[in-house]
């Protein structure tokens, strides 16, 4: 059910919380618990890069959750474009994607915290209330990582990607082909064949198929 213009006014003293996910029953899911919470209350919802982007200017949220993987652009840039932009929000990553390589990419990019979705009904409220304080929001096991982090990537390692390089490893690893990866992330296609002769040079491998088998493969440990 489409929301009414009214529904996005909280009333006063309420932390206003915008949505940013490409599934439907994800958002509902989310308005439901932030409904039952005094002090928060949803201002609006968006499932792409666009629609999040105006929402945000519009509505001013205190909170934008987002999605690394969203219908139209990419949830990672939509992060950056956010901080950029709207520096005082503060924004909080839900994903299904694997935390230990992308939590502490979406803080670099502007993120207070990082929630996979399969924890979100339990501690989504959590994390919005604890980013609201200012504070940070992990997975304990992400909070050690962080914490003991050496620092440097090995060549040949998945970690050794651009943010940007990894979001095209990880389409191709879902079978998506050049020309829909170019389109879903706004970018050329001589641009997208670019990032892939990259990543096959960083990854050590020889061919578009051993670049393609991989990418499925490091797709499918991770669902």
């Amino acid at each position: 059910m489409a929301m009414k213009k009214n529904d996005l006014i909280p009333p006063a003293g309420q932390a206003r919380i915008l949505i940013v996910d490409d599934h439907p029953l994800v958002r509902a899911g989310f308005r439901a618990l932030i409904g039952d919470e005094p002090d928060l209350a949803v201002c609006g919802e968006a499932s792409g890069f666009t629609d999040a982007m105006r929402l945000a200017a519009d509505q001013q949220p205190d909170v934008v959750i987002v999605d690394l993987s969203l219908a139209e652009g990419s949830g990672l840039e939509l992060v950056k474009h956010l901080h950029t932009r709207l520096p005082e929000v503060r924004l909080l990553v839900c994903s299904m994607h694997d935390e230990s390589l992308f939590a502490e990419r979406a803080l670099k990019a502007g993120a207070r915290g990082y929630i996979n979705k399969q924890e979100a009904t339990d501690h989504v409220v959590d994390a919005v209330h604890q980013v609201l304080r200012g504070e940070i929001y992990l997975s304990d096991a992400m909070t050690q990582r962080v914490l003991q982090a050496e620092g440097g990537v090995q060549l040949g390692s998945v970690e050794a990607l651009t943010d940007r390089e990894l979001e095209v490893f990880s389409l191709i690893g879902q079978g998506i082909g050049t020309s829909r990866i170019a389109e879903q992330l706004h970018l050329s296609v001589k641009t997208v064949e670019s990032h892939r002769e990259k990543i096959k040079k960083k990854l050590k491998l020889l061919s578009a198929t051993e670049l393609s088998r991989y990418a499925t493969q490091w797709s499918l440990e991770r669902n």
